[in-house]
């Protein structure tokens, strides 16, 4: 699931920065690569301030009528989801964008010449070809987050376990 939620963030992130970027895509992609000066337990740490039950996210939940008035996101599934995304994003982000990067803009040319509307673009053309960045950003964010312990322990419940769980139990 974390896979997929890195994919569904990283993708639309990745996109604009490789089409829209412009001049500004080396600052942009310095954001995205930023985290990583910063440790892995920090990161953590800052996700239970974020979700903790007087934090920012739960107070804005809580004004929509999202979360109830006594819900909480610490110590739930969704925090351990929304903690793994966010300190493996850059994993998926960086294949993607050389995926993007690489792409010929001939091609997309080509499909809006033969009357292919930007979605059928996108879909005929963009995707297919940017195949192989999905693949290798998946396989780089789901082998270190299969192995990933400290989001589960921390955001999540001792019922939240992960395998790296379970192998830190056995030895």
């Amino acid at each position: 699931i974390a896979t997929i939620a890195a994919l569904l963030l990283a993708y639309p992130l990745v996109y604009w920065i490789a089409f829209r970027g412009g001049r500004w895509k080396n600052l942009f992609l310095i954001f995205i690569v930023a985290p990583f000066f910063v440790s892995y337990l920090v990161r953590t740490l800052a996700w239970l301030n974020i979700l903790a039950d007087e934090g920012p996210v739960v107070g804005i939940l809580r004004t929509l009528h999202i979360l109830a008035p006594d819900g909480r996101l610490l110590a739930t599934g969704v925090a351990v989801v929304a903690g793994i995304p966010y300190n493996f994003l850059p994993f998926m982000a960086l294949p993607l964008y050389v995926s993007l990067e690489q792409l010929d803009s001939r091609m997309l040319e080509a499909a809006k010449d033969l009357y292919a509307s930007s979605t059928q673009t996108f879909l005929r053309v963009t995707l297919p070809l940017s195949a192989p960045g999905i693949v290798a950003g998946t396989l780089l964010t789901f082998i270190p987050a299969a192995g990933d312990f400290i989001n589960a322990a921390l955001l999540g419940t001792p019922r939240h376990t992960m395998i790296g769980n379970v192998i830190q139990a056995k030895y």
